[in-house]
């Protein structure tokens, strides 16, 4: 089903509650979760001080893989042993926010892939190092949105090369994280959002705002500011979509396998 009915859910929560009483023509207690797993990887690219420590939990629904990117205390690795064969339905309530965020996101790549989408346009990443690869997908994402010479960007979730991309077109970036100290460049991180919500004139955030809790508070604020929202999403990159005209500009969704998994060209999708 490319084009599910529009859903005027204003928080994670509200779109899950919906997907439950039936408003989609697929009931998930009909989808399965046939595969679960758990993955931690690392980052350091040469010449920086960087390291990049991600884990994520996946599960195979289908053609579908539903992505929750995480803290490493989250979840303990176990997990996976405990969720495959379980319905998507029960997975929904499951008490973790993680896991009802892989999911959600696994339900809306069954119901709504991006290859079907009408608003979604493939972008190629190209060959290359990691590197290359990571800085080509950042620059990819901020070309969703047009930046000014001198506007401030709050950026929640941080990872040098877009830091790089923004200050390419002359944004001033109000980067927040809760792992990182400071850029590449010497810049401090914040690890508080608000004040950056605050004075930003747009807004970039990394789908793991979903798996923290995060997602609705950036969504409320860049409603009540009329601010622009961009979110670059592993994490949920089919959930993101279905908050776009309510709040989300534009999305740069990037479903499993991620590109830091492969050097080969890979696709992303852009909707705006």
């Amino acid at each position: 089903m490319a084009n599910p009915p529009s859903i005027a859910a204003a928080s994670v929560e509200e779109l899950v509650a919906a997907v439950q009483r039936g408003a989609y023509a697929v009931d998930p207690a009909e989808l399965f979760a046939t595969g679960a797993m758990w993955i931690a990887q690392s980052t350091k690219f040469p010449g920086t001080t960087q390291l990049y420590r991600n884990h994520y939990l996946l599960l195979r629904s289908g053609a579908a893989f539903g992505a929750c990117c995480l803290e490493r205390d989250d979840l303990p690795s176990l997990v996976a042993e405990d969720l495959a064969g379980a319905s998507l339905a029960s997975l929904l309530d499951d008490p973790r926010l993680p896991v009802r965020i892989a999911a959600l996101d696994a339900y809306f790549g069954t119901v709504a892939p991006h290859r079907d989408a009408a608003h979604a346009t493939p972008w190629q990443l190209p060959l290359g190092t990691p590197h290359d690869r990571a800085l080509a997908r950042d620059r990819a994402i901020v070309s969703l949105l047009k930046l000014e010479p001198g506007q401030q960007v709050a950026l929640i979730g941080v990872v040098n090369p877009l830091v790089q991309a923004i200050r390419e077109q002359g944004g001033v970036c109000l980067p927040c994280d809760f792992n990182m100290r400071q850029t590449q460049w010497g810049e401090p991180v914040s690890k508080t959002m608000e004040p950056a919500l605050d004075a930003a004139d747009l807004v970039i955030a990394t789908g793991m705002t979903l798996s923290n809790g995060s997602f609705d508070r950036i969504l409320e604020r860049v409603r009540a500011r009329s601010i622009p929202l961009l979110v670059y999403a592993q994490t949920g990159s089919s959930i993101v979509p279905q908050f776009l005209d309510r709040g989300v500009t534009a999305v740069s969704a990037e479903p499993f396998p991620f590109s830091q998994f492969s050097a080969e060209p890979s696709v992303l999708y852009r909707y705006q």
